[in-house]
């Protein structure tokens, strides 16, 4: 009797090496981001690697550019909150508490500012983020507090990222009131 045919998920594969090589960013700092170390991570054949990725930038890209896609979703989460007749900055706060509590989410965003920052055409992964949460805040705030709002965000998760516990809920609505009182127009 013969086995069965294995069924080809060229689309599973894909995305199995490309999970494997977020993993990989996760953990360091991209240097031991190589086809052969994705492919072992994956379980997939080498080839397949250099087969859906031409070059170890081209890999690289699409593992960042998942990273940034999980951040749809928490803009999502953030319009979908805000939207309730009964949200307000303590609603925003919780939110943006829960975000830098979480230290997995600020690895990934942090892999992807520093990819950014040597790369000038990742830049729109970053900026695709910051456009859409001060978009969201517009409907909520000043177009000068929603910029505010999304700069001390970017500074709070930085403070986390380098401390052991993130800036405590209270801290954190208090700044979050007090930048959305801030009125004007464009930043």
């Amino acid at each position: 009797m013969t086995s069965p045919a294995r069924k080809r998920d060229p689309e599973g594969r894909r995305r199995a090496i490309v999970e494997a090589a977020v993993e990989l960013l996760l953990e360091g700092d991209g240097a031991e981001l190589t086809h052969r170390r994705v492919a072992a991570r994956a379980g997939v054949p080498l080839g397949s690697t250099t087969q859906y990725f031409a070059t170890l930038a081209d890999l690289r890209t699409a593992a960042l550019e998942q990273i940034a896609a999980a951040n749809e979703a928490g803009l999502v989460e953030i319009r979908e909150a805000l939207a309730a007749p009964d949200s307000g900055p303590d609603t925003l706060a919780a939110l943006l508490h829960r975000y830098i509590a979480d230290e997995e989410r600020l690895r990934a965003d942090n892999a992807l500012w520093a990819a950014a920052l040597r790369d000038a055409e990742l830049h729109r992964l970053v900026r695709h983020w910051y456009d859409g949460f001060t978009a969201v805040l517009r409907d909520h705030v000043s177009p000068r507090a929603a910029v505010a709002l999304a700069v001390y965000l970017d500074g709070a998760a930085m403070h986390a990222s380098f401390h052991d516990e993130p800036l405590d809920l209270a801290s954190l609505a208090a700044v979050i009131a007090a930048l959305s009182t801030v009125e004007g127009g464009e930043a």
